[in-house]
């Protein structure tokens, strides 16, 4: 066995690992956790105060 075998073990073994992070990320399991992440920016849950200039405390 030589480097160049150790190199083709570990392409191999780094496309599996790829396949598996697609696989994971658009598996159905886990669509609802990504659509609540999703709108984690939109989450509003304290109203703004003032004008909304930075600086004013109201």
């Amino acid at each position: 066995m030589d480097i160049n075998d150790l190199r083709s073990i570990f392409t191999v073994v780094t496309f599996i690992v790829f396949v598996g992070i697609i696989w994971w990320a658009y598996s159905s399991h886990r669509k609802q956790a990504f659509d609540e992440a999703a709108m984690l920016p939109f989450d509003d849950d304290e109203p703004q105060m003032g004008n909304g200039k930075a600086g004013n405390a109201g």
